[in-house]
């Protein structure tokens, strides 16, 4: 059995790690509060554009005479290259957060017949690099606070590799926040834009009228779409990562009182041993004195 020393030590390491995990379940949590806000905010937003800019791409008038040159980023064509976008966290402590992504952009890229991957946070370039994976471009320092800023030079990535032929289509692979106890990943066909029509949505030629012209239009949504979608699925995640982190830590909180409690008890019994057996050796000789 350890010496109450030993014991004593290691109590006072426990509660200082419980310390560490405690203030970071707090950080966690505050930030979640505003995380989880900007996420439900910005869905709606990011929904609307796409509903607009596909009813608008849907409607044949606004795409008739439009050229690959005029609208790249509409091009379809065999998928030979498949581009992934692939958003973890930069940091760890965050429970399965990160391996449940990571697990399902595996069986993702894996299904295709070539990738070209994009990687949005350290854990998830470390991840591919161990594994022997190319990553082409890698961006880190603000998965748990995103701008829109930061989601257009993702974006630019993106497009400037679809534009230019060296991959066919591109997808978003990010985590979908529904509470702080539960999140999915998910995969979002991001490029190219597929019009209603071709999904059985599309409206009646001559059904929407556009002012500026519909080249003008396209010109503008398409790039903003993209740059929304993707500033879309960095907060859902960013609301992802702080939640796991919180569930982590107060699980990792927990924990370390159940340990405290042990040890405690350990503390105790190793204490008591050694006061029962100086009260032993004293008696011992004391009698050894009287039979002398």
């Amino acid at each position: 059995m350890p010496n109450p020393r030993e014991i004593h030590r290691r109590m006072r390491s426990v509660k200082n790690i419980q310390q560490i995990t405690k203030a970071m379940k707090m950080v966690a949590a505050a930030r979640l509060r505003r995380a989880q806000e900007k996420a439900a905010s910005t869905r709606p937003f990011a929904d609307k554009i796409a509903s607009l800019l596909l009813t608008a791409v849907g409607d044949r008038t606004a795409v008739t005479g439009l050229s690959q040159k005029d609208a790249p980023l509409l091009a379809q064509r065999p998928v030979r290259k498949t581009g992934f976008i692939v958003v973890a966290a930069d940091k760890g402590l965050a429970g399965s957060y990160n391996s449940n992504l990571l697990k399902h952009a595996m069986a993702e890229i894996a299904e295709a017949d070539d990738y070209y991957l994009i990687t949005v946070g350290r854990k998830a370039k470390e991840f591919f690099q161990h594994r022997g994976y190319d990553v082409e471009k890698d961006f880190f320092g603000l998965s748990d606070k995103p701008n829109f800023e930061y989601a257009m030079q993702i974006a630019k990535a993106a497009v400037d590799a679809f534009k230019t032929g060296e991959v066919d289509e591109v997808r978003l692979i990010s985590t979908r926040f529904k509470s702080a106890l539960s999140f999915t990943p998910e995969t979002l066909n991001l490029l190219p834009v597929v019009p209603p029509a071709a999904e059985g949505k599309g409206g009646k030629s001559g059904d929407i009228l556009f002012e500026p012209s519909g080249e003008v239009l396209l010109a503008q949504l398409l790039p903003y779409y993209v740059n929304t979608r993707i500033y879309a699925g960095l907060m859902q995640s960013a609301a992802s990562e702080l939640g796991a982190r919180m569930t982590a830590m107060s699980s990792a909180t927990d924990n370390a009182s159940e340990l405290l409690s042990a040890l405690e008890l350990s503390y105790n019994k190793a204490r008591q041993a050694g006061i029962t057996r100086e009260i032993t050796e004293i008696v011992g000789g004391a009698e050894a004195l009287q039979q002398s």
